[in-house]
């Protein structure tokens, strides 16, 4: 049985380790319908062992992508019905064969509550449920774990955080926000496919012409133009990030509590790595529980969204190789539910509480914190001499405050900085590719600043959350400030390692937008995600300063006002400060060389 590789930018090849063999045989009871709260009845498959019962411990995976084809189901419950646990794959609410509407999460934590209480009165059940899925169907996890139902006992969510609310400032709402931008291309091609409201119909995303639409105007009836059947699309787009419109889908929040033990998986080229390891800091803090707060545990591979799985030996993401990130996941994930859900002294809670992949080192270490232990975060000033325009200035990073000064540029939204590789999911358009590529061929365009290290004489590994710290000014009310850093190797190729970006009226927080007062020097932060790499002798760190990502984030229009519902736009020019006493810096966390 091999892991589906569903997502483009991965290949490998040595296969991923296989899953271990089925010990028994199983019967599939189609459709049940499993009544929730208010009357709505949700269609379950139930694969029940033949042989071991009468009373299992019981898997559940809830899909809004169909429980009968969608291999990211099929295949683990096939697995895990395999080695003698009670399956049950759900439809959610309004797709396929469950009742009710669909809408994004509105009813998922409600349901997933409903569903795991049902599991626990049958009479196949012994009375304690795990949880298991990815992307949408991580996020339903986490959704449901906050309700806290005592049959819950275990979870591994993965690709989850796209269901961060407020929790550290985030207001990711299920992925539609980064920075307080849009993340206008997955957006856009999840509500034509998987978002559909009608039953049976969903855009033909491969007609489309993605280029064209998503560089028109207005965003809020976009969805419209491309001809999308019913979908949460202009909702989404039109509420902002910290509006109480997303309060009724329960995302995750500082104050929510937790009482279930979880294996938290993620990759460092998915959508949300910072945010799964505040989940994971998050869930040990506000855990009712030893049991919970002492079991929290997370894995972060290099590859990208719902990819941990499928790495191979070597394991290349975008056109870099990073080396064999091949583990044995699925006797990981038996191990987890085998102790929870049956009881088996395994071993699987003694084993470090963070594994994680250092690409460049190309190697797994693992450490009982995040952030690790003796990381330091270290300050490289921004500076120039000439100007930092282009990769053929001499934009420089230095330990040293350099004295001050100002690098400028014009950013135009009808000539966007294209987006290549980086943190990518769920576009539906084939063009957009996770990973690392070489950017060399964009850094002549004169909107962007560059900022390069000397050649480094040793290894500079880092493992942690990214920061550009920015002193900025702009001539509109409005503008976004775009971050990229990269790993330039010896023979010139500039690699992109992570990338961030903040909507200037947002640098307060996302509860508090505040336009800019032309000409006024501002400071901004840029959160460049989390990740681990080693940038090697020889190598050069640099960084990327330029106002648009495009069309993983929507433009921003330079007006002050509404992106989402206006049509036309201003040309901006921005002003990186540095140097006194608006020394705009990279913070990298550094770990000790080993």
């Amino acid at each position: 049985m091999a892991w589906p590789l569903l997502a483009a930018g991965l290949a490998v090849a040595q296969p991923p380790i296989a899953p271990p063999a089925p010990r028994n045989e199983f019967v599939i009871e189609r459709d049940v319908m499993v009544p929730m709260r208010d009357g709505v009845r949700l269609a379950a498959n139930l694969h029940r062992p033949t042989s071991g019962g009468p009373r299992f411990p019981v898997v559940l995976i809830r899909t809004p992508y169909n429980k009968e084809a969608m291999p990211f189901v099929t295949t683990p419950a096939r697995f895990f019905a395999g080695q003698g646990y009670v399956v049950v794959t759900q439809d959610v609410r309004g797709k396929f064969q469950s009742e009710g509407e669909f809408a994004v999460q509105m009813k998922d934590g409600d349901d997933g509550y409903d569903t795991i209480d049902w599991i626990a009165r049958q009479p196949w059940s012994n009375g304690k449920v795990g949880t298991y899925g990815c992307s949408y169907m991580g996020e339903v996890q986490l959704l449901a774990a906050k309700r806290r139902h005592p049959a819950h006992a275990a979870m591994i969510p993965q690709s989850s955080t796209g269901a961060f609310g407020p929790a550290g400032g985030y207001y990711t709402n299920w992925g539609t926000y980064e920075g307080g931008t849009l993340t206008l291309s997955a957006l856009f091609g999840w509500m034509g496919g998987s978002g559909s409201k009608a039953k049976g119909r969903s855009a033909d995303l491969a007609s489309l012409d993605f280029a064209t639409l998503l560089k028109s105007l207005p965003i809020a009836t976009m969805a419209e133009r491309a001809g999308y059947p019913p979908s949460d699309f202009r909702d989404f787009v039109t509420h902002p990030p910290a509006d109480p419109y997303w309060d009724q889908m329960g995302y995750v929040r500082d104050d929510d509590r937790f009482d279930v033990p979880a294996l938290h998986v993620n990759s460092w080229f998915d959508v949300t790595p910072d945010q799964t390891m505040y989940l994971f800091n998050l869930m040990r803090r506000n855990s009712l529980s030893a049991r919970a707060r002492d079991n929290q545990f997370v894995v972060m591979s290099p590859t990208a969204h719902c990819l941990s799985e499928a790495a191979g030996a070597p394991t290349r993401v975008g056109d870099r190789e990073f080396g064999d990130a091949r583990l044995p996941y699925f006797q990981l994930y038996l191990d987890w539910f085998d102790h929870w859900l049956k009881g088996v002294d395994n071993g699987v809670t003694r084993r470090p509480r963070v594994q994680y992949y250092v690409t460049g080192a190309n190697e797994w270490r693992t450490a009982a914190t995040w952030p690790v232990p003796g990381v330091r975060l270290t300050r490289y000033f921004l500076g120039s001499g000439r100007g930092a325009r282009t990769s053929a200035g001499d934009g420089r990073l230095t330990l040293e405050v350099p004295g001050p000064g100002r690098d400028s540029f014009r950013y135009d939204p009808a000539d966007p900085v294209p987006s290549r590789g980086g943190t990518v999911c769920c576009t539906g358009n084939p063009k957009d590719v996770p990973g690392a590529f070489d950017q060399r061929d964009l850094e002549t365009r004169p909107d962007l600043l560059v900022y390069t290290t000397p050649v480094l004489d040793s290894g500079v590994t880092i493992a942690g959350s990214v920061t550009a710290v920015l002193y900025v000014a702009s001539d509109r009310l409005d503008t976004d400030f775009a971050a990229k850093l990269l790993d330039v190797d010896a023979d010139g190729r500039s690699w992109n390692v992570a990338n961030g970006v903040i909507r200037a009226r947002y640098r307060g927080g996302m509860a508090r937008p505040t336009l800019l007062t032309p000409g006024e020097t501002v400071r901004v932060e840029v959160n460049l995600k989390a990740t681990a790499h080693r940038f090697a002798p020889g190598h050069r760190i640099r960084l990327w300063v330029t106002s648009s990502d495009f069309p993983l984030h929507d433009r921003n229009l330079n007006t002050g006002g509404d992106n989402v519902t206006e049509t036309s736009w201003l040309v901006a020019t921005n002003v990186v400060h540095y140097g006194g006493s608006s020394a705009s810096h990279l913070v990298l966390p550094i770990t000790p060389e080993r």
